[in-house]
């Protein structure tokens, strides 16, 4: 019998299959929006493939009905946790007036949504980190009892909001925790040429808080790391850095090659460690995740995937003069 680790983190065998289901979700609609994409029907697909591990595990520890997120443009699996639909992400990837990120103006992977808590994101990479410091700030300023949690790749933990961030977060001993998914690659530049040091987690030390290497393929290690940092961030112990690496499955987007830069090895390597397939393993070996429980489970996330394909193919594209809408203040009668 393999060893029940999820217990030992006081998971329930509902919790990880939440957390497996969350998992293939967010691959579905990504494998879906690739199709599209390869189709003609939408434009861009920059994927979360490889890291729904990192991606759930991390947001599973947090609390989703009153923590703030500030995620990077692959983190399909933490907005689904924290209530972003199926519908929402593919209304976002064809660019529809309903997409409740932008209303059909951004990429898609500019994630953000008030009633979820999710901060908006913007194009130049980094810039959520202090804005994620900036709302733990508020936390401790109006002594609220929410904590705020800012995703990055690796190859962002060498931009100035990166340092500014978690400089102004220690200082300030700060409930904020930022995680960096290191998938290894920064667009086409390896790890090696990034960073000079052996983990971006060595760097917390210089900001004056813990920093923690893990094994991000794995949703288990991933929760428990970023569960005790959201405990210390609670307990007024201050903010954390997590770095978890793994793989990324797919090019950087749909506009990139990436074999042009990875060995076949490489690219092997990532496919013989997908996240989907070991946490599938670990939960069969445990019979949690039984054939009856799969069969069930692929048909209603297909289902939804399949539904909200639908919805955003043929919902209305947003009107040319609501191009101005959010950008200037409003009169009435109209633009001002």
């Amino acid at each position: 019998m393999a060893t029940n680790r999820h217990e030992e983190l006081g998971l329930t065998n509902d919790d990880v299959l939440k957390i497996f289901e969350t998992m293939l979700m967010a691959r579905k609609i990504d494998e879906r929006m690739w199709l599209l994409n390869r189709a003609g029907k939408i434009p861009f697909v920059i994927s979360c493939q490889g890291q729904e591990a990192t991606q759930v595990g991390a947001a599973y520890a947090l609390d989703n009905t009153k923590d703030y997120i500030a995620p990077y443009y692959r983190d399909m699996g933490v907005v689904l946790h924290f209530g972003m639909t199926p519908r929402d992400l593919m209304l976002s990837a064809f660019a529809k007036a309903e997409d409740p990120n932008s209303g059909g103006r951004q990429m898609p992977g500019h994630f953000g949504q008030k009633k979820n808590r999710i901060l908006t994101g913007s194009s130049p990479v980094t810039t959520q980190l202090p804005h994620a410091v900036g709302v733990a700030l508020a936390a401790k300023i109006e002594k609220k009892d929410f904590i705020s949690f800012v995703t990055l790749g690796e190859g962002s933990s060498n931009q100035g909001d990166f340092h500014e961030g978690l400089n102004f977060a220690g200082v300030h001993k700060l409930p904020c925790i930022t995680l960096v998914e290191n998938n290894k690659y920064a667009i086409s530049v390896p790890y090696d040429r990034q960073v000079a040091s052996k983990n971006v987690s060595d760097r917390a030390i210089a900001y004056g808080m813990p920093g923690v290497t893990v094994d991000g393929t794995d949703p288990l290690e991933v929760y428990k790391v970023v569960k005790e940092a959201a405990d210390r961030a609670r307990r007024g112990e201050g903010p954390s850095l997590i770095e978890a690496v793994s793989h990324r499955l797919t090019a950087h987007s749909s506009d990139d090659d990436q074999r042009q830069y990875r060995t076949a090895e490489d690219l092997a390597e990532g496919k013989a460690l997908d996240p989907i397939l070991t946490f599938a393993t670990y939960l069969r070996d445990l019979d949690i995740y039984t054939e009856d429980i799969e069969k069930e489970m692929n048909e209603r996330v297909m289902k939804e995937v399949n539904d909200a394909t639908d919805y955003a193919e043929n919902a209305p594209y947003a009107a040319p003069e609501d191009a101005l809408k959010y950008v200037y203040a409003e009169t009435e009668g109209g633009n001002a």
